[in-house]
């Protein structure tokens, strides 16, 4: 999730006056047509043999018989013998605003040949990426010289304020009645309406960060439809979404500390300070001084938006810690500015996944409108936790202003749902692992394997051999870690690996590309 992706961080439901309520299951009123399969014209899922459609589905649920709109879907067929097929199994990689019909392929990645017996159903939700239609409000909005994002002085809070309503606005009339339609239980409905217009009687659900919510959902409502479920980077469902990106704050400065350590490890390469304080100490001076005075278009902003990367996954590391070096040790900003444009394509419809998100995040619940609330939260939790507080909460802050009624947040209840495979890492900042925790309590057969003391936000399949085999074991037999008793995680993995730089050179081992265009999908950018 981003920031909760788009950060995941925790609300007391009875804070911001919201009803919980039990969410049933419904019947589809009416049958979705089959999905028309065809050729695809991504150059990754043509090298993995996929093939691609689109399936229409009503825009609201409540009219089934008007509007239609269409969900982008892509399938890489199972290549077992019949007798060993295990069904469908769909991906969503997060966001919200991740677009998912890239993960169609995430069955390769499967250890011990597991991933064969499944047909993969990657799938852009709606408003993304290739389905239609795609939200975008406005393609400057994350472009450069913004204003820093801890507000002290008025001018730089009326400065958000205006840049934040100003969006808000944009996607008011972009969106349309789309905005009303935008809530996770639409996309729920649609993973349902998928299921039907495959023709199957049930499916298998792999969902990273905010996918582990619609897993959660679709489990409560259609418990009878699910086979198995693996959920990483597990989202607190009793916590949307207003304080969890509080309590996310406080995650994300324990995590990029652990970063600040790493790079104090390797001073001899970086250069940046032989302890953790006197590397945190540099990365605020630069925060100071660009506040000041600009590199170039990087300023305090776009600085915490490239550490923040380091916060969410290990993969880059190695290259956040060059481009910042070459700043504080050279002036150079050039690395800075390469790492954020990679993360913020200045390019039209860059901001799909970032309006999608606030589609979902604004309208599942209701957010606090009186900005003395936020100010008073954000400022308390800015003092122990100052790395990504005001980020994360300008981030937010146009759900004040959004132009669609809220809905009421879901009961989770997983009783019923069959046994599922929960996976975090301990120190995972998007989705907090207090939220893996509930979320095994709430389901009372799943298994939480725990990255211990690990970083790295929904990072499975990405080279962890106790997490990944445990993984290829579930989808093959349903084998899951004994469930230990207690509150705590019923198997323990080492987690992915920090990185080694190459002291010879200061380079990657690994271009960035290659390593983070997977786990960029799953964080929804």
């Amino acid at each position: 999730m981003r920031r909760i992706w788009v950060t995941a961080t925790a609300v007391a439901l009875g804070t911001v006056g919201a009803t919980v309520t039990a969410v049933r299951a419904e019947p589809a009123r009416v049958a979705p047509p089959p999905i028309v399969w065809g050729a695809c014209t991504d150059a990754t899922l043509k090298s993995s043999g996929a093939e691609c459609g689109q399936l229409s589905v009503p825009l609201d649920y409540a009219k089934p018989d008007g509007t239609k709109i269409q969900i982008a879907v892509s399938r890489v067929k199972a290549t077992v013998p019949k007798d060993k097929y295990q069904g469908v199994i769909l991906v969503n990689p997060g966001g919200p605003g991740g677009a998912g019909v890239g993960m169609a392929a995430l069955g390769e990645h499967v250890p011990k040949q597991a991933g064969k017996a499944y047909d993969w159903i990657g799938f852009d939700p709606r408003g993304v990426g290739t389905s239609t239609p795609k939200l975008t409000c406005d393609d400057d909005y994350t472009g450069y010289n913004r204003p820093p994002y801890v507000p002290s002085t008025p001018e730089v809070e009326k400065a958000w304020h205006a840049k934040t309503t100003a969006y808000a606005a944009a996607c008011a009339k972009a969106g349309g009645a789309l905005l009303d339609n935008m809530k996770s239980v639409d996309t729920v409905r649609d993973i349902e309406s998928i299921r039907t217009a495959l023709g199957v009687d049930k499916i298998s659900f792999y969902g990273f960060s905010y996918g582990t919510y619609l897993g959660q959902i679709y489990a409560t409502k259609y418990p009878e439809r699910v086979y198995r479920m693996i959920l990483d980077g597990v989202v607190d469902p009793t916590r949307v979404w207003y304080r969890s990106n509080l309590d996310q704050d406080v995650a994300f400065d324990k995590s990029i500390k652990v970063y600040f350590a790493w790079l104090a490890k390797y001073d001899s390469v970086y250069h940046l300070g032989k302890t953790a304080a006197e590397v945190e100490k540099a990365y605020y001076q630069q925060l100071a001084a660009l506040t000041a005075q600009p590199a170039g278009v990087i300023g305090p902003a776009e600085l915490t938006d490239v550490f923040l990367q380091a916060g969410y996954y290990v993969f880059g590391w190695q290259e956040v810690a060059r481009a910042f070096s070459d700043l504080v040790t050279m002036k150079d900003p050039a690395g800075l500015k390469r790492l954020y444009d990679e993360e913020h394509p200045q390019s039209a419809g860059n901001d799909n996944g970032y309006a999608v998100y606030l589609a979902v995040q604004c309208t599942d619940v209701a957010w606090p409108s009186d900005w003395k609330k936020w100010a008073r939260d954000n400022w308390k939790v800015h003092k122990k936790a100052p790395f990504e507080t005001w980020g994360n909460a300008w981030y937010n802050a146009p759900c004040r202003h959004w132009a669609a009624d809220p809905g009421r947040p879901v009961e989770v209840d997983g009783a019923k749902a069959p046994p599922a495979l929960l996976i975090s890492e301990t120190l995972d900042a998007a989705t907090p692992y207090t939220g893996a925790l509930r979320a095994r309590a709430l389901f009372p057969r799943a298994a939480l394997i725990e990255g211990v003391d690990g970083t790295t936000h929904a990072g499975s399949l990405f080279g962890s051999t106790c997490v990944d085999n445990s993984i290829a074991d579930y989808l093959a037999t349903g084998a899951l870690p004994a469930r230990a008793k207690g509150n705590r995680s019923d198997k323990q993995c080492e987690p992915i690996a920090k990185p080694t730089p190459l002291a010879a050179t200061g380079k990657s081992a690994v271009p960035v590309s290659e390593r983070l265009r997977l786990q960029r999908i799953i964080a929804g950018r």
